[in-house]
């Protein structure tokens, strides 16, 4: 781990898609999806893709009321990274994998100088023989078994989850890991698996955005897909982590509280109905790399807005504006007039939000589907809106 850092910890998270057991025929399929777009059929009285659409569903935990950072918030399984994630210990368990590329892993085409220091920095200079890409992983793996209790494990003669051991045990090193993240390096060593760290696909990298949270709770995070063929049958509840597989509909009746990343990514998603679309896209995606996001945030009486890069009124300084939040007086009419270049998040309130792009989204990667009350305002000003 990167103890330079100044300003954010490292962390990692996963998105976890699940498929159903109810799963699209092709001609149903067809008919949900606008052939213009590739987006999901929008429904007379709903501005997202109806639930049927989709063959999966999405893991999302709920945040602690009293958490210093994004209470109540539906957030995606993640925390932390531990010394342990780094610890030269794993370099005995993926023995047989070292002498492949990253590890089985393979590299991504995306320059050097163009990746996000996460994912660039040498871990060597740092001490650990373990790459970055490897250690995200095993921290993401780690924090969603400790935070939901799926545990995304690969074993040789595993053909099941559930084969590796039985519940009891499985919540006996659930307790362990969450009383020393190092116990997760002794698990699987006693169990004879390892992370599956070939099954989460580079997704993105997002940073806690400025001007909101104090500086001890920011957060330079990881973000990786994840797609299961079905639902994990040993997610587990506590009173400390409730586990939720919902969509953007509970976000949109007022359920559910999303944060801004989960907003987006599940707006991404919403591209693909077909978990094997998802999953396809992902994986094949992944090589490309991503770009480093820092959300800044434009604030008025009656909404509010985060800049991402590539957005024309993104200050030029980018990351290097640590504690810089705009202010406006400007209706969203007046501040969106001559705009050419736009990526951004709009909010009239925590439930009204659209992701609002004009640009090409860099290394392949998807366009939020972005159909919503905020959007159709928009609209209605600009000609310069797409989907």
């Amino acid at each position: 781990m990167n103890t330079a850092l100044r300003h954010w910890k490292e962390a990692a998270t996963v998105i976890l898609a699940a498929g159903t057991r109810h799963k699209l025929p092709v001609d149903s399929l067809t008919r949900c999806v606008d052939k213009g777009t590739s987006a999901p059929a929008i429904s007379e009285h709903s501005n997202l893709p109806d639930r049927s659409a989709f063959d999966y569903e999405v893991l999302l935990l709920k945040r602690s009321g009293t958490s210093g950072f994004m209470p109540n918030a539906y957030v995606f399984p993640g925390g932390l990274v531990d010394p342990s994630d780094f610890s030269s210990e794993w370099l005995d368990l993926f023995q047989s994998f070292r002498l492949s590329p990253n590890f089985g892993l393979g590299f991504v085409k995306q320059p050097p100088e163009t990746r996000p220091p996460i994912f660039a920095t040498d871990r060597k200079k740092l001490g650990s023989l373990v790459p970055g890409d490897v250690a995200f992983r095993i921290c993401a793996v780690r924090e969603t078994f400790e935070e939901s209790g799926v545990l995304l494990v690969v074993q040789p003669e595993l053909t099941r989850i559930t084969d590796l051991c039985d519940k009891s045990e499985l919540a006996k090193w659930r307790v362990l890991v969450n009383e020393n993240p190092s116990n997760f390096i002794r698990m699987c060593r006693e169990l004879e698996c390892l992370p599956n760290i070939w099954a989460l696909h580079e997704w993105g990298n997002w940073l806690t955005p400025t001007g909101v949270y104090a500086k001890q709770r920011r957060y330079d995070t990881a973000f990786y897909m994840c797609c299961l063929q079905e639902t994990p049958p040993h997610t587990l509840q506590d009173e400390k982590e409730i586990v939720h597989f919902k969509i953007l509909h509970s976000y949109q009746t007022r359920e559910m509280w999303i944060a801004p990343p989960q907003f987006y990514d599940l707006s991404r998603m919403c591209r693909f109905p077909s978990l094997q679309n998802l999953h396809s896209f992902s994986r094949q995606r992944a090589s490309e790399g991503c770009e480093q996001w820092l959300p800044v945030r434009m604030v008025s009486d009656s909404y509010y807005i985060s800049l991402l890069p590539g957005d024309e009124m993104y200050p030029e300084e980018g990351s290097c504006q640590m504690d810089v939040t705009l202010n406006t007086d400007q209706s969203l009419n007046e501040l969106h007039q001559g705009c050419s270049a736009l990526h951004r998040i709009v909010a009239l309130d925590p439930y009204t939000a659209a992701a609002v792009i004009t640009i090409t989204p860099k290394y392949n990667h998807l366009l939020p589907f972005t159909q919503s009350k905020i959007h159709k305002l928009l609209v209605k000003s600009s000609a310069l809106y797409r989907e």
